[in-house]
Parts: structure tokens; sequence; C-alpha cells
């Protein structure tokens, strides 16, 4: 994954945490991928990755890439973190990213409203159109929410976020139109595998 890819799933990341205002550009046009050298099957590298905090769980193609990125917001300094997974013969991006959210702002504001903010700032900064979207709970009972969009260029993300103690937790997967279809199982599974730990 080339570094301007991972640039831009750092800002969709903080993008759809609603602290930052990105002005909404055309998209570029895609890179040609690049064909695998051969067409030997891939071994299955799916492995379970846990968060360096402890904090989550999830099954990732390999050893994910981690990022952090440091953001001034309204709220003072926000500092996102973020995990991608990719399989060379597959054109899709596997993502979780996380952000902690000031003391107060968590205590006092409802989950419910993080989400739907996050939501309509995904969608409208991203320039995209909301396919279906579903109120859901992580399996300790975090409230969440589950949306797909698709923007112009016709990239579909799958995004399932939590609000957990103070946190926004986002899985998502990135994937083109062409294999949408075709990786939905393998899409599914790797949001299912998501699991938020409970601090003791």
């Amino acid at each position: 994954m080339t570094k301007r890819v991972l640039l831009s799933l750092i800002t969709v990341a903080l993008v759809c945490s609603g602290f930052t205002r990105v002005e909404a550009r055309p998209p570029q046009r895609p890179i040609s991928p690049t064909k695998p050298a051969s067409n030997k099957p891939i071994k299955s590298e799916w492995k379970l990755f846990t968060a360096p905090d402890g904090s989550f769980t999830v099954l990732m193609p390999g050893r994910p890439k981690a990022m952090s990125q440091t953001q001034k917001t309204y709220m003072g300094e926000i500092n996102l973190q973020l995990f991608v997974g990719q399989l060379p013969n597959q054109e899709v991006a596997y993502v979780v990213a996380y952000n902690d959210f000031p003391y107060d702002y968590g205590r006092m504001t409802n989950p419910q409203v993080i989400l739907n903010n996050a939501q309509t700032m995904a969608v409208k900064t991203t320039q995209s159109n909301l396919i279906r979207q579903r109120s859901i709970r992580s399996s300790n009972g975090h409230p969440g929410k589950e949306i797909e969009y698709v923007n112009s260029g016709g990239k579909i993300t799958k995004n399932r976020m939590y609000v957990a103690d103070g946190r926004l937790y986002q899985v998502m997967a990135i994937t083109t139109n062409k294999q949408h279809k075709s990786l939905s199982k393998t899409i599914n599974g790797y949001l299912n595998s998501f699991q938020l730990v409970l601090k003791k």
C-alpha cells in the first residue's frame, strides 16, 4: 500500500471521527494495480491481531501496518491510531482506527450523537452515497453503527463504529466495486472477528 493511500485512510478515519473539516476533492485517477507474478494460490495469512494496548482483537491479513497521527481539534489534540492490512492479490484495505475523546466530551456526549455525527461526516466529506445503515452493538454491549457507502470513484466502504470507554473505534473494509461482491464473505468475516476487550 502506498504512502498516499495510507494518508488517505488517516483522513477518512479523522473525518469519520468528526474532528476535522476536510475539503472534498474529486477522486484522483487510480493507479493500475500490479498483477501478481504467478497464479499460484496464496497461503492464508489471516492471523489474530491484538491491539498494543489490549483494547481489541481482530483477524487481519498478516501483520498490519501501524500508524499514528495527532490532530488539533476544537476539543484539543486528538491522537488517532490506525492499523491497516492488505493482501497482495486483492483490491481491498482492512482498517481498524481508534481515537480517545477528551474526558469531559466522552463522559457528557451521548454515544448515539457521536455515531450519527461520524456517519454524517464520513458520507458528506468523501462525497459518497449512503447505501445502508443499521444500529449494532459489540459482543459485550457497547453501542455501535454499521454504515456502507460508495464514493464517486466506485470505492465501497463498509464501516462498523463503536463507542466504548471514551473512545471511538472504526472497523472498515474499503474495496472496489469489482471485488466487492466476491469478497463480501471475507469482509463480513473480518468485521465479525472484531472484539472489544472490557477494561478490568
